[in-house]
């Protein structure tokens, strides 16, 4: 893993060097093993390493094939990069690193070489004959990729903080996404909270020369997949085989790996596989609480003893976390509701000295592991309601919210009133945080639009999904959203800033191909991730499968009224007094609301807005 960044268009700027330094420290905590620069009179590739596969210097980027034509700054791993290796007859190999081939397969097959890998990534390759720049990005945007044009220049980097550091791309918030912001707690693909800063697309690549930028979509988490079996015996060992290969190749290091393991089904499932289907002793981690409420050590113990793992547990007070917060803010590279959590069970895992570990992250998305599938499915069969006056359908939702007087009662009634109960219109209201009203409530400026609702329909065409089962569909919804834009980018930034690599078995392309064309009859969540669970039967305890469901989660209400207190006021100041975006005392009444247990106003609606005060705070962002 590396953080990768560069400028194309030289013209103008009186000191590449300069820039070129200000690029790599910027990204110098993603890669602490070494950091090289590309420079020529058109291009700046800067790259920071940090040495997993093949630690040799020689391995170390940028990187050039022997012709001298190709120079690659190279984000992520190829994990299938030694069976493309063996496709490569008669290239003189140099090192025994991924980063060589990679290189040599576009030197061989071009952009079609992508079809081939099998990884996480987010690369750029320089072609010095043709004067043309080639950014790309993974499959299911596990590695970011940001990019800012002008009229004279385009830069790209793995972080938003390296465009910045240059001087060259203004420190402007995007207002104009501020509502999907407070709204959804993040912003979506290709929109960022920086204005003229977007991201690469998942599965996509820009092809940039001196005239023009050429996009392509090289795969499509909504394309129509085949039925994957009508027998269902078939279809759970498929899934254990493609899942099994999928752990086996995330193993691959030449330094220390380990795995977070909080006792869910997810990341224990992945520890089994690699203790009992692999046999393999790894390392695992933990994070325990005080409060008895937040703590999983109970399910992760009994995890690390069924298969024997070296088990690590790390205890947080609260102290600990009020220590950790800040810093986790001054690392936040791009503001969302999460982070914090990653922030410091990646700290202490790095501390341990490994810089690899395997997360479960993915398997909820992939494997209906949410609430919302089984009610999508439920609110399906009630389409018949559609046919109910409007005005009838308003008079329930307004009993609805009167019984139900918490957030759940808001969505449910939402619910009723919309025109159409298909994916692109439930989804939204599934991951709302703050509602319409209260954004309105503390925005100067209020629109009322949704770009994710937008988004959503422009994406769910007909031709791409409609044979698709509904809880695929509800999938796509999943990954391309809230997993993509909240838990991969937290994810990213959060253990970057600890130089600690992360490694996402559930999202092998292969796999997430496979399940997309399950059937609802095998994949309905009778239980969570019924399917997951059945393709590995007798592998996990009853107790860890019917546990509650708890995620990740720290005593956050808690300490926010209390340890955390001064600083979600403080970045509420901030906001209120030195932007022009929020009425002056609104983000404090608001904040009120949640002290004083407005059950419409939880920790998770307001925390967000912390970390956006903090982020433009820290960042100087105008």
């Amino acid at each position: 893993m590396c953080g990768i960044a560069g400028v194309y268009g030289l013209e103008g700027i009186g000191d590449a060097k300069r820039i070129s330094d200000l690029l790599a420290g910027a990204i110098d905590h993603r890669g602490p093993d070494s950091n090289g620069v590309y420079l020529d009179s058109e291009v700046i590739l800067t790259h920071t390493r940090l040495s997993i596969i093949d630690v040799d210097a020689r391995s170390n980027q940028p990187f050039m094939d022997p012709k001298k034509r190709y120079v690659l700054a190279f984000n992520g791993e190829i994990y299938n990069y030694l069976e493309i290796r063996k496709e490569l007859l008669g290239y003189n190999f140099q090192t025994n690193s991924d980063t060589e081939v990679l290189l040599a397969a576009w030197e061989k097959w071009g952009d079609s070489c992508l079809s081939r890998l099998n990884g996480m990534f987010a690369f750029a390759i320089w072609d010095k004959l043709n004067s043309e720049l080639f950014l790309c990005r993974d499959r299911l945007g596990i590695k970011p990729l940001y990019f800012y044009q002008d009229d004279s220049r385009i830069l790209f980097s793995s972080e938003i903080r390296a465009l910045l550091q240059t001087g060259l791309v203004p420190r402007k918030l995007a207002k104009g996404h501020l509502e999907e912001y407070l709204k959804y707690q993040t912003v979506h693909t290709p929109r960022t909270m920086v204005k003229g800063v977007e991201m690469i697309s998942p599965g996509s690549y820009l092809r940039i020369s001196d005239n023009e930028i050429e996009k392509t979509q090289f795969w499509s988490l909504s394309q129509n997949r085949p039925v994957s079996s009508f027998n269902k015996g078939k279809v759970l060992k498929n899934v254990s085989t493609l899942l099994d290969s999928s752990v086996e190749m995330r193993l691959l290091s030449d330094v220390p790996l380990g795995a977070f393991l909080s006792g869910g089904i997810d990341s224990s499932l992945i520890v089994g596989i690699v203790s009992e289907r692999l046999n393999i002793k790894i390392d695992t981690f933990s994070v325990t609480f005080d409060e008895q409420e937040f703590s999983e050590a109970k399910y992760s113990n009994l995890i690390a003893k069924k298969f024997n793992t070296n088990h690590h547990e790390i205890a947080l007070n609260q102290d600990d976390f009020k220590q950790a917060v800040p810093k986790a803010l001054l690392a936040m590279d791009h503001p969302s509701g999460d982070g914090p959590n990653s922030y410091v069970v990646s700290e202490a895992v790095k501390n341990s000295g490994l810089t690899v570990a395997l997360s479960g992250l993915g398997g909820d998305e992939l494997f209906a592991g949410y609430p919302f599938f089984k009610q999508y499915l439920e609110l399906n069969q009630k389409k018949y309601l559609l046919s109910f006056p409007k005005y009838f359908r308003n008079l329930v939702a307004h009993f609805i919210k009167l019984k139900y007087q918490g957030i759940k009662g808001q969505k449910i009634a939402e619910t009723f009133t919309l025109p159409y109960f298909d994916v692109p219109h439930t989804y939204p209201i599934n991951r709302r945080a703050l509602s319409d009203k209260d954004i309105k409530s503390v925005l100067c400026s209020y629109t009322g639009e949704d770009s994710l609702l937008h988004d959503l329909n422009s994406s769910f065409n007909w031709q791409e999904t409609g044979n698709l089962p509904e809880l695929s569909k509800v999938s796509i919804a999943e990954i391309s959203t809230y997993m993509q834009n909240v838990l991969l980018r937290d994810t990213d930034q959060m253990s970057m800033a600890h130089a600690l690599e992360v490694r996402v078995p559930f999202l092998d392309h292969r796999l997430v191909e496979y399940v997309m064309g399950v059937s609802d009859n095998f994949k309905y969540p009778r239980f969570a991730k019924s399917l997951l669970i059945d393709s590995y039967e007798g592998l996990l305890p009853d107790e860890v499968i019917h546990r509650p469901k708890m995620g990740f989660v720290l005593p956050w209400e808690s300490w926010m009224k209390n340890e955390l207190k001064d600083l979600c006021l403080s970045s509420f100041d901030y906001l209120e007094n030195e932007t022009e975006y929020f009425i002056g005392g609104s983000l404090h009444d608001l904040f009120n609301r949640f002290a004083n247990g407005d059950k419409q106003v939880s920790w998770s609606r307001i925390w967000p807005i912390v970390a956006l005060g903090s982020w433009m705070k820290n960042n100087k962002i105008e």
